[in-house]
């Protein structure tokens, strides 16, 4: 079991049912799945681009990603219909906690300029969407084997029906967030 699951199961589980004042266990929000998208615009003058976006995607989240296609010709932006545009991976269970306890205490300090992360990021249905602009901010990048860097949306899903739900839940996973305002 990975160290963040643990530490949801034991501790965070209880803070939240007290601090959210829920009468029952299942009620505690929880986070359903991490979506990272890596838009590749370049992809289409040169496939190499997203063969090495595919390969990078697959390092940092430690599971196979997989090319998203273009849904329809759009003549003004050369791009026909299937043709190859980024990568995207679903991570669930195991492997979304080990990546979400990666992010937060090694990439996201590495964020040049970082100055917290926007709490008015969530969807009103405690979904939380954050953009990456370099994705060599990860461990797992080799930084002189990079052709272009690029980046990166990351999209946690929780179980929250509101957003103050959804941030309490992101704050006790150490998330840093800079103000306080919650739309």
């Amino acid at each position: 079991m990975s160290r963040l699951l643990e530490q949801y199961n034991n501790e965070i589980k209880q803070d939240l049912k007290s601090k959210l004042g829920l009468k029952n266990i299942f009620e505690v929000p929880k986070i359903q799945k991490i979506i990272l998208n890596m838009g590749i615009g370049e992809g289409k003058d040169d496939s190499k681009l997203i063969d090495k976006a595919l390969e990078d995607l697959t390092l940092i989240s430690g599971q196979k990603a997989v090319k998203t296609k273009s849904k329809k010709a759009i003549s003004g932006f050369k791009i026909r219909e299937g043709m190859p545009l980024g990568v995207k991976v679903t991570l669930r269970n195991k492997i979304m906690y080990e990546f979400l306890d990666r992010l937060v205490n090694i990439a996201i300090p590495r964020i040049r300029d970082f100055r917290g992360l926007n709490s008015t990021s969530f969807d009103g249905n405690g979904n939380f969407s954050m953009g990456i602009k370099e994705h060599v901010i990860f461990p797992e990048i080799n930084f002189d084997k990079v052709i272009k860097t690029s980046g990166m949306d990351i999209t946690i899903c929780t179980s929250a029906k509101n957003n103050n739900e959804a941030i309490e839940l992101l704050k006790s996973f150490n998330m840093p967030f800079k103000n306080k305002q919650i739309n």
